[in-house]
């Protein structure tokens, strides 16, 4: 386990850490002793890693990048153990910041093969799928839930609690406190304004489930209907049979907040 020399004397990678032995360690880094790692990670200079943080194989922490920190949260207690769980092949770029869980024995949450960019926020128990992006200085607070193969663009803040869908995509700087259906465009303050065609097809949705996916969005976003008429004739039976469809209307029924509105006229 190659471990750079500033790094045990300088600062600090604790005995008690679990690395694994092809783990690597840059300079002046500090593990503390709860933290697991796993094979082939790679830990650049002075990045922080601690709290009972696992982090699996093939992992990229990059400088100065803060993971498992306690939760910013008043609430918080220190005397409380609560986690971070990261999958594997995920990439952490300079000076992003990941928190664990605030109550006792949750957790934040995040899957494979996602890239967090510079200076981006995950808040504490976050739920982040597979494949997410999140850009530089995006910002997620406490309990956001994420799909997969979301694309969060730069400056984009996500309101506490809120809930985003696979696929789902920001314009830069978008804000939302509302929930953001699968496979939309969010921007601005709260608004839906398109599918994300783009996204849609580099994953290879089937062009039944496009043309479904287009059907609904008309219905809930263009045509006059208030959320609950619109979701009551994407309901009627036959209406909507691709995976994709049924997906789309099950997150719809069973958003916590609400979905983000199209948008508001000038």
């Amino acid at each position: 386990m190659p471990i750079h020399p500033t790094a045990p004397k300088a600062f600090g990678v604790s005995p008690k850490a679990e690395l694994d032995s092809t783990v690597e360690v840059g300079p002046n880094v500090i593990i503390d002793e709860h933290v697991k790692i796993g094979a082939r990670t790679k830990v650049w200079a002075n990045a922080y890693i601690t709290g009972h943080t696992e982090i699996g194989r093939d992992n990229q922490i990059h400088m100065g990048a803060v993971i498992g920190h306690e939760p910013q949260d008043v609430k918080f207690d220190r005397n409380c153990r609560s986690y971070l769980k990261i999958g594997d092949r995920n990439i952490f770029r300079e000076y992003c910041t990941v928190h664990r869980g605030t109550e006792p024995e949750s957790a934040t949450v995040i899957g494979n093969d996602c890239f967090l960019m510079g200076g981006s926020h995950v808040g504490h128990n976050c739920i982040i799928g597979n494949n997410v992006i999140i850009c530089n200085y995006a910002l997620l607070a406490g309990h956001v839930h994420v799909g997969d193969q979301a694309f969060i663009s730069g400056g984009v803040v996500i309101h506490q609690f809120t809930h985003v869908g696979r696929l789902a995509m920001f314009s830069g700087n978008a804000r939302v406190s509302m929930d953001v259906p699968p496979f939309t465009l969010a921007a601005e303050r709260n608004e839906v304004h398109a599918l994300n065609l783009v996204g849609l097809r580099r994953a290879k949705i089937p062009v039944a489930s496009l043309a479904e996916l287009k059907q609904l969005f008309k219905l809930f976003y263009l045509s006059g209907l208030n959320g609950t008429q619109a979701l009551k004739e994407a309901s009627k039976d036959g209406a909507f049979k691709t995976a994709e469809a049924r997906e789309f209307i099950e997150f719809v029924r069973n958003s916590p907040n609400g979905i983000c509105p199209p948008p508001r006229k000038a």
